[in-house]
């Protein structure tokens, strides 16, 4: 008898995603930002895969009609290699500068906000 695994399982899922400790307002507020930065990223980073693919693809594929070295030397794997390295490459360092551009902003705008919280109490 006692408590199926799965339930078990379940309760033991929770206790450890939820844990013991209760998130402070502002450290709630970092997770929001580090989650919104890491979108941002992730939205920017496909459009940019998106073109890179694009301008990668045609002069790789007029290349391999066109030219005879890369008719000659370049198969199907290849070109998808070219096109795919290109997209990859343009996905990751975009993302990557998006997410330490907002990273940044919101760091400025931390500071910011407690040197004015200062110059409030030095006023009064």
């Amino acid at each position: 008898m006692g408590i199926p695994t799965t339930l078990t399982n379940v309760w033991i899922d929770s206790r450890r995603r939820n844990g013991l400790l209760i998130a402070s307002p502002l450290e709630e507020k970092k997770i929001r930002d580090a989650k919104h930065c890491t979108q941002e990223g992730v939205r920017a980073g496909a459009k940019a895969a998106a073109i890179a693919c694009v301008a990668s693809a045609i002069p790789t594929l007029v290349a391999v009609r066109v030219v005879p070295w890369a008719k000659a030397n370049l198969n199907y794997t290849a070109q998808a290699l070219i096109i795919s390295a290109a997209s990859i490459a343009a996905y990751f360092i975009t993302a990557d500068k998006t997410i330490l551009e907002c990273a940044r902003r919101n760091a400025e705008y931390e500071i910011k906000q407690v040197e004015m919280k200062g110059a409030a109490r030095h006023s009064n």
